[in-house]
């Protein structure tokens, strides 16, 4: 029998939708509650069956199996909430919040209501990313003590900078929004959590241009072009920008573990490049897509030489993200049906926001490092066993 599942904000993340709506073959879209008129038209298009509905309450009391929350990021930790104290299983679009007490209310609220919470973190099925954890894994590199990444985000002007993510009041930070994802996976491939940041960002470009423009009626896609180029003479801008265009942060993680991370919004480019350093080698990844390459040098050598070994990222599905997208919401709905352990971690997701929230306020301050507050214990060692409070023992 098909699941039932509900989309609360049918904008640009509701490209998932075609991995859910799978009528016949496990799971389905019965409901769509969105504010905007243009998303509730496109919703009927796609889904004529579904519940169209600008009420958050009617589509909880749809009978709805799971809910995917897909709305802007200031949006998630409220309605979040509200679907766990509903008693309804949750799938939260990554970063888990903007706020470090918001994201840690949603993990107590859904240990509290025992109600399933998972989050979106696509990158963690995402080729390239699993290819290189499985060489971390298989001890290629022995003990990871270092992990560098530069994104090069060559679409920064389009995607982040025309809407409400240039806005920080909705984001924090891009160093937060899109970071997190990075953040996230650094933190899996080393195995251990930022214990301390420092960081540095500017608004470098976007900052000086004048021609803004309110889009709340659009999507990225009505004005994204290629031939947007250079980034300063891209226009209609969102009438706030006051988050950085580029930022760097610098981690401490757990077991003295190194970690760093870039991030430019107006490069000609659109790639993430990892390089991860162990006790007997290093890993790097020259492309992240399929068909592109991670190479391995496990030997001593004099100067730069070829790699040792060179991988290639297979091709997994086609689908977005590199076939990631439908991986995780194939997770997402098993884990709706039969719980257990997951790939994507809340726990993680908050460890990622809570790195990127305290580096965010070290870029915007003097620089200086900021300890990372740790999570409850129980609340861990809750989300460890996989969303299940311990057996109690027999008398």
């Amino acid at each position: 029998m098909d699941l039932n599942i509900g989309i609360i904000g049918f904008g640009l993340r509701s490209s998932l939708r075609k991995e859910v709506h799978r009528p016949g073959d496990g799971s389905r879209i019965s409901a769509v509650c969105d504010l905007s008129e243009r998303a509730r038209r496109e919703a009927r298009e796609f889904a004529p069956e579904a519940m169209i509905t600008d009420s958050l309450d009617e589509l909880l009391a749809s009978g709805v199996d799971a809910v995917m929350v897909l709305t802007p990021d200031d949006l998630h930790a409220s309605i979040t909430i509200r679907v766990l104290e509903a008693g309804i299983p949750v799938f939260c679009e990554k970063p888990l919040a903007i706020d470090l007490a918001d994201a840690d209310a949603m993990l107590e609220t859904a240990r509290r209501t025992g109600s399933r919470l998972y989050i979106g973190h696509n990158m963690r099925h995402m080729p390239v990313v699993t290819l290189m954890r499985q060489l971390i894994l298989d001890g290629r590199i022995g003990d990871v003590k270092a992990i560098w990444v530069r994104h090069f985000v060559g679409n920064g002007g389009d995607f982040y900078f025309k809407d409400w993510h240039a806005d920080r009041r909705r984001t924090t930070s891009l160093l937060l929004q899109k970071g997190a994802h990075d953040i996230d996976i650094i933190h899996w491939l080393a195995g251990a959590y930022s214990e301390r940041v420092s960081a540095m960002g500017e608004l470098s470009v976007y900052g000086d241009i004048d021609d803004r423009r309110d889009r709340s009626d659009e999507r990225m896609f009505d004005w994204y072009s290629l031939d947007n180029w250079p980034p300063a003479t891209l226009t209609g801008l969102h009438p706030v920008v006051d988050v950085e265009d580029i930022s760097q942060v610098n981690m401490r993680l757990a077991g003295g573990i190194l970690a760093s991370y870039q991030q430019c919004h107006f490069a000609p480019d659109y790639w993430r490049n990892y390089t991860v350093i162990g006790t007997e080698g290093r890993i790097e990844n020259f492309g992240d897509g399929s068909g592109d390459e991670v190479k391995l040098w496990n030997r001593r050598h004099n100067g730069y030489t070829a790699a040792d070994e060179t991988f290639i990222v297979p091709d997994v599905a086609d689908a977005g993200h590199g076939g990631a997208d439908r991986l995780l919401v194939a997770e997402f709905l098993r884990f709706v049906r039969d719980g257990g352990l997951t790939e994507t971690s809340p726990v993680a997701a908050r460890e990622a926001v809570a790195a990127g929230i305290l580096a965010t306020q070290s870029l915007r301050g003097d620089g200086s490092a900021i300890d990372v507050p740790p999570l409850d214990p129980e609340l861990i060692a809750y989300f460890e066993r996989g969303q299940v409070e311990e057996a109690p023992v027999p008398a």
